[in-house]
């Protein structure tokens, strides 16, 4: 693996940061993961544009264009061979001194990483998952902007630690009013009497690409679809439910909080996404 840092490429053993990168310190950048699908990355423009809009909130100077920024994560899958896999693009404020105050970071780092994806099994595909509500509520809108992808993610990681010891490999997370925002890795859809709903951000959700993408695909199957608010009584009495994500793409959802969703199955709508995405990427 070749890894790329500030303009070069490293072997894994080699990539290194400074232990003064503000990144490590605070979890002060950004970043976004990024698929390739057979020698293609997926959604690039907007993944970069995503990045550059968080960025840009965090008066963080990415030293690169955004031309400049597509080149190198093309290059950086090409040297790496990668025909399926994953890519981390990663904008740490820099190094600076042991306190937060970003004006001693003279020049942010850009960190890319093009490598393997560990896939979820198919059968979670086929039979679906279950999830639970997390008690840790998401970090309210008013705080940070939900559509700001920083690498600050402790409370999505407090969210699935929760979600491991119940056994689950999701957790749905509300905002303090107690209205749906998303899951601690990936976005969530219900269905309900045909209809496709998903969590507006300024309820706590990221602004996720393959969200969009789900919704752009649901319009040209000629189902109806919005963003919505949403609480745990739309979840429990969904017709069907799914998440979404890079690393996830659609994954159904069966029981939450130990309720049945509809009747327990992978539903017809969810079927149709997950079929109109698969070929979505294979093209």
């Amino acid at each position: 693996m070749r890894i790329y840092i500030d303009g070069e490429y490293y072997n894994r053993e080699d990539a290194k940061i400074s232990v003064f990168d503000h990144g490590l310190l605070y979890g002060d950048g950004v970043f976004e993961g990024i698929r390739v699908y057979h020698g293609k990355v997926f959604k690039l423009r907007e993944h970069i544009v995503r990045l550059y809009r968080s960025a840009r909130t965090l008066f963080l100077d990415i030293p690169l264009s955004e031309e400049e920024m597509e080149r190198a994560t093309l290059d950086t899958v090409r040297v790496n061979g990668k025909e399926n896999g994953y890519i981390r693009l990663i904008v740490t404020r820099g190094v600076g001194s042991l306190g937060i105050d970003p004006s001693s970071c003279p020049k942010a780092s850009v960190i890319i990483i093009a490598g393997d994806i560990q896939l979820y099994p198919a059968e979670f595909y086929e039979k679906g998952i279950e999830v639970i509500t997390a008690a840790t509520r998401r970090v309210p809108s008013d705080t940070l902007d939900p559509r700001v992808k920083s690498l600050n993610y402790l409370n999505n990681i407090m969210a699935k630690i929760e979600a491991r010891q119940a056994g689950c490999l999701e957790a749905v997370m509300l905002n303090r009013e107690g209205y749906v925002a998303e899951c601690t890795a990936d976005n969530i859809f219900i269905v309900r009497n045909g209809e496709l709903l998903t969590p507006e951000p300024r309820f706590g959700a990221l602004d996720g690409i393959t969200m969009r993408t789900i919704l752009d695909l649901a319009s040209s199957l000629g189902m109806e679809a919005r963003e919505a608010a949403l609480t745990r009584y739309d979840l429990y009495t969904a017709d069907e439910c799914f998440i979404t994500g890079t690393g996830a793409e659609v994954i159904p959802i069966i029981r939450i909080d130990s309720r049945i969703i509809g009747d327990g199955k992978p539903g017809p709508v969810t079927g149709r996404l997950i079929a109109a995405f698969r070929e979505l990427v294979a093209l």
